[in-house]
């Protein structure tokens, strides 16, 4: 584990804040880390955690015992909760897992002197769950401090986002993406595509560089270019097909292919345009256009929006896709 400012790209605004508070002594007992996914927001909250529990100011040392045992992932005071995947199912903190965490919050710290927890995901929370976490930030035992991290706020229960200091990270700018991928040994070239397509999100562009996403993408573009010849018959077999994909890689393929369709809108705007996502297939993009009218381009927009909302929760992935396609063919 990081422990380091160092180590993080971007967000100069918001750790100049936390180490401000930090060293002033006025950080509060629960921060609410919000923004996209992989854009660093965890990696702040676990320096800052380095920091609480090293207690020389804003900046961890990296040296005492605290630092050292963060370093290697295994300090006593600090909790990391993280969302529980059963199966298909999506990944959700259940109300199990917030019990476990406030046993462990309300003994006495082994070696700092106070304990951290830091929850990931935490707008996946069950109700219960929430409604468990509620009363533990109301009424915390003990020097302990809460992080937690999510991608929006309005995903939380009210009653949780006031009894924390909201703290909201923007995206990374596609140049920072780029040097942080070359630091990784890639080409400046494919460092440069991979910026691009992440949308600021480092985690995405990671993903990209390593676990198929090109090939992710390149099959959302061939979906879209076969689309307006496309049958009934292949309809169903694409949806058959896609429905065995783990959901993790069907919602990267979605999100692809909602990319391509902001470029289509976007080459409508501006044909030259420097900020499309998918800049190396801008020809084939504008040979689409034909197909796609603006208010066609325009409905698939929400209904692909709809199905990215409906991968959030325990749904046939079969039957959500092929109703996703008819809904596409028929858009006009």
């Amino acid at each position: 584990m990081e422990v380091s400012w160092a180590a993080l790209t971007g967000h100069a605004n918001e750790v100049r804040e936390l180490k401000t508070l930090l060293t002033e002594g006025r950080l509060p007992h629960a921060l609410l880390f919000t923004g996209r996914e992989g854009i660093g927001k965890k990696l702040v909250g676990q320096i800052l955690a380095a920091a609480i529990l090293c207690g020389h100011g804003g900046e961890p040392c990296g040296h005492c015992e605290n630092c050292r045992a963060m370093a290697a992932g295994a300090h006593p005071d600090y909790y990391e909760l993280l969302p529980e995947v059963r199966g298909k199912s999506t990944r959700i903190i259940r109300i199990e897992a917030i019990r476990e965490m406030q046993t462990a919050a309300s003994r006495s710290a082994v070696q700092a002197g106070r304990r951290v927890v830091l929850i990931d995901d935490a707008d996946t929370m069950n109700e219960p769950a929430a409604n468990s976490l509620l009363k533990t930030l109301e009424e915390p035992e003990g020097q302990v401090t809460f992080i937690l991290i999510a991608r929006d706020r309005s995903s939380l229960l009210d009653t949780i986002v006031s009894r924390c200091m909201p703290l909201a990270f923007g995206a990374l700018s596609p140049s920072e993406l780029q040097q942080e991928l070359q630091k990784r040994n890639l080409s400046a070239e494919i460092a440069g595509k991979l910026a691009a397509l992440a949308d600021g999100s480092l985690g995405h562009a990671l993903k990209l560089s390593q676990h198929g996403g090109l090939e992710l993408r390149d099959n959302a573009l061939q979906f879209l270019l076969a689309l307006p010849q496309m049958t009934m018959g292949k309809l169903w077999s694409e949806a058959a097909a896609k429905s065995e994909m783990d959901r993790e890689s069907l919602s990267e393929w979605v999100m692809y292919f909602h990319m391509f369709l902001r470029d289509m809108l976007l080459l409508y705007s501006d044909g030259a345009s420097p900020l499309l996502y998918n800049g190396d297939v801008r020809e084939q993009l504008t040979q689409l256009l034909s197909w796609f009218p603006p208010g066609r381009l325009f409905a698939m927009v929400q209904q692909t929006r709809e199905l990215q909302h409906r991968l959030q929760a325990n749904v046939n992935l079969r039957l959500q896709l092929e109703g996703f396609f008819i809904r596409l063919k028929d858009c006009h």
